[in-house]
């Protein structure tokens, strides 16, 4: 039993350690290719999936991950004007809820960013998971 329990471990902290390597390259393709950190991405992609185009933010917190402070900070410098790629609006019918929107140039944004993370994630999969059987080349 014993060695079941460490093999699973084991594939456990291969799986962890290929996680990290995979988002680490995310974070650096997507700085260079698309001047975009990996949560910038993240935010961005959750809204650009919704119809509305728009979530409220403990949604959206939910969705990407971060704490409710991390998340503020990051949504004040993507609105920030000089990056322009998100809105933040006061919910009409609550007042103490906040929207997050995303605006046509976060839309632009978005689209060279996923090529860029679908470019990553291709290697990644050749790379770690074909010998395993995980991977069917497209």
């Amino acid at each position: 039993m014993k060695n079941v329990q460490n093999t699973r471990l084991a594939d456990w902290l291969a799986i962890s350690q290929l996680i990290a390597v995979v988002d680490n390259e995310l974070e650096v393709q997507l700085k260079e290719e698309a001047s975009l950190a990996l949560n910038e991405f993240y935010v961005l992609y959750f809204l650009s999936i919704e119809e509305s185009k728009k979530m409220r933010l403990q949604h959206l917190q939910e969705k990407v991950g971060l704490s409710q402070s991390a998340l503020s900070r990051l949504i004040s410098r993507m609105e920030d004007k000089r990056c322009g790629v998100i809105n933040r609006h006061i919910c009409t019918d609550d007042k103490r809820g906040i929207y997050v929107s995303i605006t046509d140039k976060g839309l632009e944004k978005v689209e060279k960013a996923e090529d860029v993370v679908d470019t990553v994630l291709k290697q990644a999969f050749k790379e770690h998971m074909l010998l395993a059987g995980f991977y069917k080349s497209s």
